[in-house]
């Protein structure tokens, strides 16, 4: 029998039809509760692998509140929802379901949201154990490297960071008057940069005195508990004067997760997580922290002690990781960069997901680069941009005449990356009778030539990108659920542009000096309007459209400044127009617009120089396959 469920649904018939369901496919059924405290009862009585959790309960609590329970005590839950408003969704996303079902749902769409969610739950606890065994590792080295103790403790924040992740860290702030105070903070400013702040920088960054400093601390300043605090609790704990109000106000901080421990010699010393995010910590970290709790504890005594023994040696200074192509510093590019690091020197599979335009391929680009197969080939196939026909080919190559038009023998993609890495972007558009035969190669590790009988063995990683919801194609049939697990062994997401606004200028001067460069034009400078402009529009094409605004803004300057760009608008009700992100077109709109604007500049001509291709730096045959899937045809072009 497969897992055991508990099914917390109020409505009967809706919990007596799922129960029908779930036991035709072979689940077991714990119970079915119609509240929250029936759900803790039953929980308490037999505990299941999995909870189905309507969001709208009888009684004053709602399943949001029993699922924070249930991620306490490590209890996957897929949640059940109808006609929930974006303040419900999002305070149930903060929840990290395992799976999101809205009523009404088909069967299918049932059972694959729990193949999912098992998937997801056996992963993440592989993740964690795992992530848990290296940073331990981690601290025993930095233990015996040399260097100073600013300098090991900003090792340990470094590596904290890929465990946790944190905007500010204030390690050991617990008693300033201790004559041998040895607390620092570190405020993250870029991917591995770190501003260390010293007790004399925390005065001078807020403007107050050592002795405002230390009036700032309670009487007994150590927390004996663990715990974390997101939004409302944190802007609770942060009502009096102390030094969380002060980090919070200095470094704009919305959410703190604290781990206080006690040395051998019964002094206090913590560590305290700070984020921007206001809802950036969860029950799951606060268990992975005291996991680690004993392994910190040694380590902070271990470098207590050689520092009251001798100063270190300077610790030597490692290469920075560089993400070349990527620009930007917004605290969710940094999360992807640790996402990056953690899975590159692996040969582990990686689905990148994101928007259209949100820069997948810099992504694939970065992760082969910064891996053991640098050097070696990183081929690249769109999906999207072949025929399904040709697609097959392309991967696995063809021998001479093994279908009309192959006049010689062609090597595929994959023998093209062996040793290397292949990037299969859009995998989502691949063709279900294709997934199965690239589900065997990646089983198998070898292919077969269409229209050959040899097999080949090749030895590629895969990194592959969608702007899809797999998910939603696997319940709709589109796309296999073993493949699936197959690619999304480590999935990073992208942020789009619009959450991550404060990296906007940044890529617009990026943008200017390449293009401004490439026209053979002088720009020297974005107006201030021009700015605040950009940063009020929402971006719906991500990146892409970002650059190519620029890149026709930088074509349209006048001078050496770019005082005016033109952005889509919609007109308010005072009769103004300005940029807006409801009722504008949407991507694929906007890219169809762009070709043609750019086929009538070259009076549609496609191929040679100055021509369509060589002005969107893409290849001819994919503004062909570009042109007739946005189905514009010649007239548009005149």
């Amino acid at each position: 029998m497969k897992e055991q469920i508990l099914i917390v649904e109020d409505q009967f018939v809706e919990a007596d039809y799922l129960r029908l369901l779930l036991q035709q496919a072979g689940y077991g059924i714990t119970g079915i509760a119609r509240s929250v405290a029936q759900a803790q009862e039953m929980i308490k009585d037999k505990k299941p692998d999995f909870v189905l959790l309507d969001i709208f309960l009888k009684g004053k609590q709602t399943g949001i509140d029993l699922a924070k329970l249930l991620a306490i005590d490590n209890i996957p839950f897929v949640y059940l929802s109808a006609n929930s408003n974006e303040e419900v969704l999002n305070a149930a996303k903060e929840t990290h379901p395992y799976g999101f079902l809205v009523k009404p749902f088909r069967e299918k769409d049932l059972l694959v949201a729990l193949e999912i969610a098992r998937y997801r739950h056996v992963h993440s606890i592989e993740a964690r154990y795992r992530r848990e065994t290296e940073l331990r590792k981690l601290l025993k080295t930095i233990v015996s490297e040399t260097g100073s103790w600013e300098e090991k403790l900003l090792r340990i924040a470094t590596a904290l960071q890929s465990f946790i992740p944190f905007d500010f860290l204030a390690v050991g702030f617990d008693d300033i008057k201790d004559p041998f105070f040895k607390g620092m903070c570190f405020l993250r400013l870029g991917y591995d940069e770190y501003q260390m702040i010293g007790l004399h920088e925390l005065a001078t960054i807020t403007g107050k005195s050592i002795e405002e400093l230390i009036a700032l601390q309670p009487p007994n300043p150590v927390e004996e508990i663990a715990a974390f605090y997101n939004k409302v609790a944190f802007q609770n704990i942060c009502r009096q004067p102390s030094l969380r109000k002060l980090f919070a106000d200095s470094f704009q901080l919305q959410s703190h997760l604290e781990m206080p421990m006690r040395m051998m010699d019964r002094k206090p010393f913590s560590f305290c997580l700070f984020s921007r995010r206001p809802d950036a910590y969860t029950a799951e970290q606060l268990e992975q922290f005291e996991r680690i709790q004993f392994s910190l504890m040694q380590t902070i005594e271990h470098l207590l002690q050689d520092e009251m023994s001798a100063a270190g040696k300077m610790l030597q200074q490692e290469s920075k990781t560089r993400f070349d192509g990527i620009v930007g510093k917004s605290h969710l590019l940094l999360n992807v960069f640790d996402h990056i690091s953690q899975v590159a020197p692996s040969d582990t599979s990686v689905l990148i997901l994101g928007e259209s335009g949100t820069g997948k391929e810099k992504i694939a680009d970065s992760i082969h680069n910064l891996s053991s197969r640098k050097g070696k080939p990183f081929i690249k196939l769109n999906c999207a941009a072949l025929p399904a026909t040709l697609i097959e080919s392309e991967l696995f190559g063809h021998e001479k005449g093994a279908f009309t038009g192959a006049l010689d023998k062609r090597i595929g993609k994959f023998e093209r990356a062996d040793k290397g890495t292949l990037f299969l972007d859009e995998v989502g558009d691949m063709p279900v009778e294709l997934q199965v035969k690239l589900l065997r190669v990646l089983q198998e590790k070898e292919i077969e030539r269409v229209g050959g009988r040899d097999t080949i063995k090749v030895d590629v990683r895969i990194i592959a990108a969608t702007n899809k919801n797999l998910e939603k194609e696997v319940a709709d049939g589109r796309f296999r659920l073993d493949l699936y697990y197959r690619l999304n062994v480590f999935p990073v997401t992208l942020p789009p542009l619009r959450d991550r606004k404060e990296d906007i200028p940044a890529l617009a001067y990026h943008f200017m000096s390449h293009y401004s460069h490439k026209a053979g034009k002088k720009i020297s400078g974005i107006s201030d309007s021009v700015l605040r402009k950009m940063m009020a529009y929402n971006w719906p094409g991500n990146i892409r459209e970002l650059e190519h605004l620029i890149e026709r803004s930088v074509l349209l300057a006048k001078g050496t400044v770019i005082e005016d760009i033109l952005l889509p608008a919609v007109e308010n009700k005072g009769g103004r127009r300005e940029a807006s992100a409801a009722d504008m077109k949407t991507i694929v709109e906007n890219e169809k617009d762009y070709i043609i604007s750019v086929l009538k500049k070259c009076n549609g001509r496609i191929w040679g120089p100055g021509a369509a291709a060589e002005i969107l730096n893409i290849n001819p045959s994919t503004l062909k396959s570009k042109m007739k899937k946005l189905g514009i045809k010649k007239e548009y072009i005149k």
